[in-house]
């Protein structure tokens, strides 16, 4: 029996006792009926609040997904993103030991914090013509 239906069982049986309304016990019976049905109608408020939040929840974690889906896609289609091809760079943090995957422009930008631990990993990038012209 639900807390709702069980209070108007209880406003029943109090008005089949057809009590004195002039005596103490019968307002201090009433006092106590008035209080539960306050009590039943918060909990009803909250239990909806309750439901409203949920869905609220699920809508927020379907579109963190969907974030996190398009973050970590691990197929990348040059042709949207840059006129090259894509190269992408296996990291290891030295602090968790945490294999990260990282695009060119990430290593470009020279550091980013570990997703894992927060600790910032630098990164040198050395360019090949650098190299061919001290060769020379």
């Amino acid at each position: 029996m639900e807390t709702i239906e069980s209070l108007g069982y209880l406003k029943g049986l109090l008005d089949g006792l057809d009590l004195d309304d002039n005596k103490k016990e019968t307002k201090a019976i009433k006092a106590i009926v008035d209080v539960l049905t306050n009590l039943t109608e918060d909990v009803e408020d909250i239990t909806e609040g309750m439901g409203i939040l949920a869905d609220q929840i699920d809508a927020v974690d379907e579109d963190l997904a969907e974030v996190e889906d398009y973050l970590m896609d691990d197929d990348c289609d040059c042709d949207d993103c840059c006129d090259d091809e894509c190269q992408e760079f296996e990291v290891e943090c030295p602090n968790c030991g945490t294999e990260i995957t990282v695009d060119e422009d990430t290593v470009l930008e020279g550091s980013m914090a570990c997703p894992n631990c927060g600790e910032m990993l630098e990164f040198e990038v050395e360019n090949d013509e650098d190299e061919d012209e001290d060769e020379e």
